[in-house]
């Protein structure tokens, strides 16, 4: 599909690449948030920070990508899927800092089992998500890529139940009701991460079958 690319096509790739590694080391610092608070067992402010500075260099490459896109002829593929594809990589990691952000928002002093449980499928979504993103280029493993995406929607599914089982414990019992309103607003921010995770693997599914 993309073999024998020239030098500025493969380029893409690259700053694709490069996105979404910002985006699991973005959802990698979420999930060590969300399953420290209460312990003490890290700093929450320097994951939040931490968060926040993969978010930053996230959107210089997306600057240098959309600049590239611009200033290109020829792409790969679609010029309209690349774009697209990026901003939805950017939509991932800026879901993932509103969580982080959302910590101290809410004052969120202690996690849950589904807040963890959240965090640990956003986390594996966005692993596979990248990896979808770094086996996009070979044709060889269009397979490999599709099963990927799957994976990602098989997940988001996951999210979906915990989220609704979460949110119906919220109301029940003797919580507080401004407990339960600012959990479940934590716990729709933690679904979203996987909903923007699930756009990006359809758009790569659109990529693939376009380009087969």
């Amino acid at each position: 599909m993309f073999s024998s690319l020239m030098p500025q096509r493969r380029q893409f790739f690259e700053l694709l690449a490069a996105h979404s590694d910002r985006v699991v080391a973005s959802a990698n610092a979420t999930l060590r948030l969300v399953n420290g608070l209460g312990l003490d067992s890290e700093d929450i402010p320097a994951l939040v920070a931490e968060v926040n500075s993969n978010e930053i260099s996230a959107d210089e490459i997306k600057s240098s990508l959309i600049t590239l896109l611009h200033q290109s002829f020829t792409t790969p593929i679609n010029r309209d899927q690349i774009h697209t594809l990026t901003i939805e990589l950017d939509e991932v990691i800026n879901v993932l800092l509103d969580v982080a952000n959302a910590v101290g928002m809410y004052n969120i002093r202690e996690s849950t089992v589904e807040a963890r449980e959240l965090a640990a499928l956003g986390a594996d979504a966005c692993m596979r998500l990248n990896r979808a993103v770094l086996t996009l280029p070979d044709r060889n493993r269009s397979q490999e890529t599709l099963d990927l995406c799957k994976q990602i929607d098989a997940i988001e599914s996951r999210a979906d139940q915990v989220q609704r089982k979460a949110i119906s414990q919220l109301f029940e019992g003797e919580s507080s009701i401004w407990r339960a309103l600012k959990m479940r607003e934590f716990y729709s921010l933690q679904e979203n991460v996987l909903d923007r995770c699930e756009d990006a693997a359809k758009t790569i599914e659109e990529i693939l079958i376009e380009n087969t």
